[in-house]
């Protein structure tokens, strides 16, 4: 499941040595002749969960050979929405664990060996895995030399508090849609200034909720006035 982890931007960084990341099976640390991890719940219900056992023991191991304890992660509805903030904490770190769960749920004395519980939302998956891998990747690429340009995890959604601005590559006019001319005038100042109004124009549109612990400028509050009776003026026609 985690091959896509060897691809593209990632497979890269692999090959640079920028980063390590080890695959752990839990199974592996088993006691039960099965390889059993999991077993029904006390008090009846429907489902598995997984043992404590294996993962106490998987955790040690992996710690005692990382020679480190760093954050242990564990993946769980019930856990803290991980978004674009989060990532950019965990890439400072030296070490991370995910622990993933692939069963109706966990024995609840798991809990004792983490430091954060994330979600990626509200829904559930079958398994830790791939949301394990969404915040693998959402971190290594904030990580120094991972990304060809710096600025480019700079200027993502949610790095600054908004929503990233239009972007736009040649030609300058396609099927008669053509590039804002700001982009193409060369005066670096009026660039930014658009970027930075367009970007605070999309969070305005599409996620709102964003603004409000954004720190508006007084530039920024006449901008949204402005969007705002454009939005009146369409709604009226």
């Amino acid at each position: 499941m985690f091959q896509p982890l060897k691809e593209s931007i990632l497979g890269k960084a692999l090959e640079k040595e920028l980063l390590e990341i080890e695959i752990t099976d839990f199974r592996d640390y088993t006691t039960q002749k099965q390889r059993h991890v999991d077993d029904t719940p006390y008090g009846g219900g429907a489902g598995m969960l997984l043992q404590a056992q294996p993962i106490f023991d998987a955790l040690a191991a992996t710690q005692a050979k990382a020679k480190s304890k760093g954050r242990v992660i564990l993946l769980d509805p019930a856990g803290r929405k991980f978004d674009q903030k989060i990532a950019e904490e965990l890439a400072k770190e030296d070490h991370l664990t995910f622990i993933c769960g692939h069963y109706e749920g966990y024995d609840e004395r798991i809990r004792t060996l983490v430091t954060d519980e994330l979600s990626l939302g509200d829904y559930v998956l079958t398994g830790g895995e791939l949301g394990a891998m969404v915040m693998i990747d959402a971190t290594v690429r904030l990580l120094p030399e991972v990304l060809g340009n710096s600025e480019s995890a700079q200027t993502d959604s949610f790095s600054t508090g908004l929503l990233e601005y239009p972007q736009y590559t040649r030609p300058a006019d396609f099927r008669g849609m053509k590039v804002p001319e700001v982009l193409t005038s060369g005066n670096h100042q009026k660039i930014a200034e658009w970027r930075h109004k367009e970007a605070l124009r999309r969070t305005y549109e599409r996620r709102p909720d964003l603004l409000e612990d954004y720190p508006l400028t007084d530039q920024d509050r006449k901008w949204l006035a402005e969007f705002a009776a454009e939005k009146t003026d369409l709604a009226e026609k």
